[in-house]
């Protein structure tokens, strides 16, 4: 919950009600899209 509360910038409250389910698919979306961000240039 704190993975997607931080790289998405959603309070908690938004998350309450989600099943774990679909925290945990919104979770690897944020982790995705923060590692896409912060990749290595490719050389």
């Amino acid at each position: 919950m704190a993975d997607v509360a931080i790289l998405l910038h959603w309070p908690p409250a938004a998350m309450d009600t989600m099943p774990l389910s679909e925290l945990m698919h919104w979770r690897q979306l944020a982790v995705d899209r923060h590692n896409a961000m912060h990749a290595q240039p490719a050389r």
